[in-house]
């Protein structure tokens, strides 16, 4: 019976350590809603290159114009802020159903180690637009993402670090095939997050 009562006691222990030092109530289903959001934008910026002429699976390299361009970073600024909405409703509720705060000292530790690859990332790509190299920023985007789930590991769901090494491994297979950013960036950030969410939605439901 005193056995019994130690393990318990062991296993409350350690999960008091777990929460005190991981934040745990990310929601998969964010990651699923991220993922369409990015499919759906994907999608829609292939009809826009239709409208402007562009034929995307011509294999040719194709020569965007400054309004086109501005027009593409207005989507993806659309699609980042779906996501990140989607992320914080559904992690919020999360946290809700379990008891626990979304906001505390490790979500803050959590963002920051999250936020300093993200951000050199996208002061990165900021330059690649000021320079014309359209044709990196997706390679570039999918590994700074990547660089920062790795990072960000150690104060959640461990799971999240795999999700990284694929979109970095993903940006630097798209660094061989330029002119397919579109097509490299709609798996990256649109079908892995949807597979990751649903496995991660199943998996600590």
């Amino acid at each position: 019976m005193e056995s019994k009562n130690y393990q318990e006691d062991l296993s409350h222990i350690r999960s008091m350590m777990e929460r005190s030092s991981r934040f745990i109530s990310l929601s998969g289903l964010s990651g699923v809603f991220a993922g369409l959001s990015a499919i759906i934008g994907a999608i829609y910026v292939y009809f826009v290159f239709q409208r402007e002429g562009i034929d995307y699976f011509d294999g040719e390299r194709n020569v965007f114009g400054p309004s086109l361009v501005k027009e593409l970073v207005v989507i993806g600024l659309v699609i980042l802020a779906a996501a990140l909405l989607s992320g914080y409703i559904f992690t919020a509720s999360k946290s809700k159903k379990k008891g626990l705060k979304i906001w505390d000292a490790t979500t803050k530790r959590l963002l920051i180690t999250f936020a300093v690859p993200l951000v050199a990332g996208g002061f990165f790509c900021l330059a690649l637009l000021y320079h014309h190299l359209f044709v990196f920023i997706a390679p570039a985007t999918l590994i700074f993402y990547g660089l920062a789930l790795v990072s960000a590991e150690r104060y959640t769901l461990t799971d999240v670090k795999y999700l990284g090494y694929f979109e970095i491994v993903l940006g630097l297979i798209s660094l061989f095939f330029l002119g397919w950013g579109l097509l490299f960036w709609m798996i990256g950030f649109g079908v892995l997050h949807v597979v990751y969410g649903l496995i991660m939605h199943k998996k600590y439901k």
